[in-house]
C-alpha cells in the first residue's frame, strides 16, 4: 500500500470540498442577493414607523391642515390559521368573493422583480410581512371590528392618520395626498407600498419636508417568525420624526371670504403682501372642499365627479388660466414709455375713436388723466412711440427692434415666464417678441400697425392672474417685487432663500409716482373707471380692465393695492363673462381689501349683492364697443 498516495488523495478531497464550499458561500453572500435578503428576513424583522405629516398653519397661526386618526386592518398571511372567509366577509360588510379578491389584489399590487439567480421574475410579496387588508377605517368602524379580531388570527388593527382640513377651503393651494405608485417607490427608498405622497399643491411641493423621517424598529424572530426580543436591545432603532410645521403667508379667513364672494361665478382672486411677496389668498372659482380628497376611498368617488364637472373646479385658474390683461396693461405701457423717453407726464393725445374704439370720457390731456379715464387711443399712440421710435431705418426693422426692447421691459416685470414659486402647475403666459411675429407674418413683414392691439392688453398678450397680482405689487413697491410664494416659514426657519430675493424692473422708481397718482384717480376721482372700489378711510389705487371674450360677455378685471402710502395688500380680480372691469371685479376687490385691513366689512348691502349674484350662465355678447378699455 502506498500510504503517501492515499494521504495525497485525502488532502486533495479536503481542499476541493473547501474550495467548493467557499465558492458557494461567496456566491450566496456576494453574487446572489436573494440569499442575503432571506438571511436578513430570518434573523430580524424591520418595522417601519411612519410619522404623521407636518401641520400647516396660516399667517396668523390658525391650523389649516391637520392629521386625523384612522385605522388600518392589517394581516400577515403566515399567521392566518383556518380563516373563515364567510365570517370575515360578514364582519367587514363584504361578500366572500370580495375577501378573496382583496387577497389577490394585495399580492398583485406588490409587483415583481427579476431574480438573477433563477433568471425568472419573482413576486415582491412576502407572506411573513404585514399588509393593509382594509384601509382608512374610522374609529366607529374599527370599534365594530376590533372586538372580533381574536377570532381571526393573523389580523390586527393599526393606527394611522390622514389629512383633515378644518376650514374646508383653499383646495387649489393645499393640494392633496394619495398612495404612491410603483414608479415612486422605485425612485425613492423612503416609500413603501401603501405609503402616501403629496400629489398636488403645497402637499406636493413640500413633500420632503412634510413627510418627516421614518423610524425603524428591529425585532429578532424565531424560525417560526415569532418575535423574541428587540434586536441588540433597540440599539439600532430610530425614532420617527414628524415633518416640520409649515406657516403659510395665506390668510385663511380672507381665503374663505373670497371663496364666498366668488360662489356661483367663474374666475379668481389673487392677493399678495407687496413687501414680502407672500400670497395672502388665491381663490379659484368654482372650487371644492379639500376634505373630498381625504383618503383613497373619497378620491375614487369624488375625483371623477369633479373632473367631469363642466365648470372645471379642478382647473387652477390663478395659475393656469392665460387671459389677455386688458386695460390693466396700460399701466406698464405708461411706465415703459416714461423710461424710454417716448412721453412725459404732461404728454396728451386726442381720443381718436376712428383709430381704436373707446368709451366717452373727458380729454386725456396728460398721463395721469389717461390712466384715470383709461383712454384707448392715448395708449395706442403711447405704445406706437415705444415700438416705432426710429431706432433703425425702415418701418419693419424699426418695429422689430422696438418690440424686442418692449418685450425685455415686460419680462423685467415677471411676464412671459413661469414664476419659480412653491407650487406646481404654473403657466408662463405670453409676451410676443419679433421672433413670434416672424413666424406668423414673415421677417420684416409686420409693423406696429399689424400688432397695435397689444397696446391695450389684447391680441397675442397673455398673462395669468398671478402675474397680474404681481404687477399690482410691483407698482405698489415702485419698481421691485419678490417672487410670489406661499410658505412664510418652514419649522420656524423662514422661507427658502429664493423667496427673499428682490427682483428689480427696468423702470426707474420716479416714473411710478405719476402712475400711482393715476391709479388713485381711477378709484377716487370723478370720471375714474374704478369708483366701485372706493373706501371712505383707506385710499385704494386701482385699474380696471375689460378683456374681450369671443365666446360670450367680456371678462371683468381689476387690480389694486392699498393703502396708497404704505401698501399692505396688492390684489387682482378676474370675473369671467361679467362685463366691464368696474362692474364686478372692482367691488369684489374693495370688499377683500377692507376685510384684510379692517378684519370686517362695513357695507353689508354691497357684500350681499356680490354673494347673491349668479354669473355662471352669462353668455350674452355686448352689441357695441361701448365698454372696451374700461
Amino acid at each position: 500500500m502506498n500510504f503517501d498516495s492515499r494521504k495525497f488523495v485525502v488532502l486533495t478531497l479536503f481542499v476541493l470540498v473547501g474550495v467548493i464550499y467557499s465558492v458557494r458561500l461567496f456566491y450566496m453572500q456576494i453574487i446572489d442577493e436573494s440569499w442575503t435578503l432571506r438571511a436578513q428576513e430570518i434573523a430580524e424583522k424591520r418595522k417601519f414607523i411612519t410619522p404623521p405629516r407636518g401641520i400647516v398653519y396660516d399667517r396668523f397661526g390658525q391650523k389649516i391642515v391637520t392629521n386625523k386618526t384612522y385605522y388600518n386592518l392589517m394581516m400577515v398571511e403566515d399567521n392566518i390559521k383556518n380563516l373563515d372567509t364567510n365570517a370575515l366577509a360578514k364582519l367587514l360588510g363584504w361578500t366572500p368573493q370580495q375577501v378573496k379578491d382583496r387577497f389577490r389584489e394585495i399580492k398583485e399590487g406588490e409587483g415583481s422583480y427579476f431574480n438573477k439567480s433563477t433568471g425568472k421574475r419573482t413576486s415582491n410579496y412576502q407572506s411573513i410581512r404585514p399588509y393593509a387588508f382594509v384601509k382608512e377605517l374610522t374609529i366607529d368602524e374599527m370599534t365594530t371590528i376590533a372586538p372580533h379580531l381574536e377570532n381571526f388570527p393573523g389580523f390586527y388593527e393599526e393606527i394611522t392618520s390622514m389629512r383633515s382640513y378644518p376650514y374646508a377651503t383653499a383646495a387649489n393651494i393645499l393640494g392633496y395626498v394619495t398612495e404612491v405608485n410603483q414608479e415612486e417607490v422605485d425612485a425613492d427608498a423612503f416609500y413603501r407600498s401603501g405609503d402616501n405622497i403629496g400629489r398636488t399643491g403645497i402637499e406636493r411641493f413640500y413633500e420632503k419636508d412634510l413627510r418627516g423621517r421614518k423610524g425603524v424598529h428591529y425585532i429578532v424572530t424565531s424560525a417560526l417568525n415569532n418575535a423574541i426580543e428587540p434586536y441588540a436591545n433597540g440599539k439600532y432603532d430610530t425614532i420617527a420624526r414628524q415633518g416640520p410645521a409649515l406657516k403659510l403667508g395665506v390668510d385663511i379667513e380672507l381665503q374663505a371670504y373670497g371663496e364666498k364672494l366668488m360662489q356661483n361665478k367663474r374666475g379668481c382672486i389673487v392677493a399678495i403682501e407687496p413687501k414680502t411677496g407672500e400670497i395672502l389668498t388665491m381663490v379659484s372659482a368654482p372650487t371644492f372642499d379639500p376634505n373630498l380628497f381625504v383618503g383613497k376611498r373619497n378620491i375614487s368617488i369624488n375625483y371623477p365627479k369633479l373632473y367631469k364637472d363642466s365648470s372645471l373646479p379642478l382647473f387652477p385658474r390663478p395659475l393656469q388660466a392665460e387671459y389677455p390683461p386688458g386695460s390693466v396693461f396700460k399701466l406698464l405701457q405708461s411706465l415703459i414709455a416714461l423710461q424710454e423717453g417716448a412721453i412725459t407726464e404732461e404728454t396728451g393725445f386726442p381720443c381718436t375713436k376712428s383709430i381704436i374704439g373707446c368709451h366717452n370720457h373727458p380729454m386725456a390731456t396728460d398721463l395721469r388723466k389717461a390712466v384715470q379715464y383709461s383712454c384707448n387711443p392715448y395708449f395706442y399712440y403711447t405704445t406706437r412711440k415705444i415700438i416705432q421710435k426710429g431706432r433703425k431705418k425702415g418701418i419693419y426693422a424699426d418695429a422689430e427692434a422696438g418690440l424686442n426692447v418692449w418685450a425685455k421691459y415686460m419680462e423685467s416685470f415677471g411676464l412671459g415666464k413661469k414664476f419659480e414659486t412653491d407650487i406646481t402647475g404654473l403657466r408662463g403666459g405670453l409676451i410676443p417678441n419679433s421672433k413670434y411675429y416672424d413666424k406668423w407674418y414673415g421677417n420684416h413683414r409686420w409693423a406696429f400697425s399689424t400688432i397695435y392691439s397689444i397696446s391695450i392688453g389684447q391680441g397675442e398678450v397673455k398673462v395669468t392672474p398671478l402675474h397680474m397680482a404681481n404687477i399690482a405689487a410691483t407698482i405698489a413697491n415702485k419698481g421691485w417685487y419678490i417672487t410670489p410664494h406661499f410658505v412664510k416659514s418652514i419649522g420656524g426657519k423662514g422661507p427658502y432663500p429664493e423667496y427673499q430675493k428682490v427682483h428689480k424692473t427696468m423702470v426707474d422708481r420716479a416714473h411710478f409716482i405719476p402712475i400711482i397718482e393715476g391709479m388713485r384717480r381711477v378709484v377716487n376721482e370723478a370720471g375714474g373707471t374704478g369708483s366701485r372700489a372706493r373706501m371712505k378711510d383707506i385710499i385704494v389705487c386701482g385699474k380696471t380692465g375689460t378683456v374681450q371674450n369671443p365666446q360670450g360677455e367680456d371678462h371683468s378685471v381689476f387690480i389694486a393695492f392699498a393703502p396708497m402710502d404704505n401698501p399692505k395688500i396688492a390684489i387682482a380680480v378676474y370675473v369671467e363673462n361679467a362685463g366691464w372691469g368696474g362692474s364686478w371685479a372692482a367691488p369684489i376687490a374693495r370688499l377683500m381689501i377692507e376685510k384684510y385691513l379692517k378684519r370686517k366689512v362695513t357695507d353689508p348691502v354691497k357684500e350681499k349683492t356680490i354673494m347673491d349674484a349668479n354669473l355662471m350662465n352669462v353668455k350674452k355678447k355686448a352689441d357695441k364697443y361701448t365698454t372696451r378699455g374700461r
